[in-house]
């Protein structure tokens, strides 16, 4: 069959556009590998009704009420090509399906590309987050390291200090991240830089405890944040065509449509930041919006059938 509209992605994003559409009684299938980026977090905040819900949770939640509507399908499968065929889509998957869609959402998300550090993925999730604004909270009042070789260290660093005070930046060998007069203004805050390249992370159980240098020495630290590089989870411009931001992510208008027609996308395919839940979600019933305005000056200008 053909369908109004194909998601890639069932993360908030894609799960959200999935109810809105198929709420406006569209035909829906929605593509999704099963491997969201926040499964090694413990727990998702931010988002009224469900904060502190573990991330399985809540995508089964919303898989259970988005597939209530008929007209809404699944398929756990990863979306290898999408080509467009006149003016529809076709869509190839790992399992070898073809799904045919008059629209396409891409909600397929980022990837995240850490620092070179030895040990750092046995405590991110547990004790090494990303976002202050989504586990800031649980981490108060504890002595904290910021890692990052980014030069947005210092705004990061500026949004936590109302979490904690208790912060030392590693910029992992990069010290022009961070300019003199940061420096200072850090310093005044009795917030230490350095710039040692680390070696490797220690502790037990998820949980960080020491933070090692190449130089031999080490600080302790019961936590933090690390900063990673975000790359597309997959990227599609090369035969869609839609324009793409200087920081990886897809150019969209407020209501998600692309600069390729009949091309959307909603969530972190977008570069929403920060990487939260409920914007993610957001974004996606926009997308899904879009679409249904779309489709209903597409169809109105039919001319009705008569008997």
């Amino acid at each position: 069959m053909q369908y109004d509209c194909a998601i890639v992605g069932g993360g908030p994003a894609g799960l959200n556009a999935a109810l809105v559409l198929g709420r406006a009684r569209l035909n829906v299938a929605l593509l999704d590998n099963n491997q969201p980026r926040n499964r090694i977090t413990h727990a998702s905040h931010g988002f009224i009704t469900r904060d502190g819900i573990e991330p399985a949770a809540f995508r089964q939640i919303g898989y259970e009420e988005v597939l209530r509507y008929p007209s809404v399908e699944h398929r756990q499968a990863d979306v290898i090509s999408i080509h467009r065929t006149g003016h529809t889509f076709a869509l190839h998957t790992s399992t070898g399906e073809h799904v045919q869609a008059r629209k396409v959402i891409l909600a397929v998300g980022l990837k995240e590309m850490f620092p070179q550090i030895e040990g750092l993925h046995h405590y991110y999730g547990k004790s090494l987050f990303n976002c202050p604004f989504c586990d800031g909270w649980e981490l108060r009042d504890q002595p904290l390291v910021v890692i990052s070789e980014q030069p947005s260290v210092f705004h990061k660093v500026k949004t936590l200090f109302r979490w904690s005070q208790d912060i030392i930046i590693c910029t992992n060998g990069h010290p022009a991240n961070v300019t003199g007069e940061q420096r200072q203004q850090l310093a005044d805050r009795h917030i230490r830089v350095i710039d040692i390249p680390i070696s490797h992370l220690t502790g037990r159980d998820g949980m960080l405890e020491q933070v090692h240098f190449t130089n031999g020495t080490h600080v302790e630290r019961s936590g933090g944040f690390v900063s990673p590089t975000f790359v597309p989870h997959a990227r599609f411009d090369d035969t869609l065509g839609y324009r793409m931001e200087e920081s990886g992510g897809i150019h969209t208008d407020p209501m998600g449509r692309t600069t390729a027609a009949g091309v959307y996308a909603a969530g972190d395919a977008t570069y929403v930041m920060p990487a939260q839940l409920i914007l993610a979600a957001a974004s996606g019933s926009k997308a899904a919006m879009g679409i249904v305005a779309d489709l209903t000056e597409e169809e109105w200008l039919l001319k009705p059938e008569t008997d």
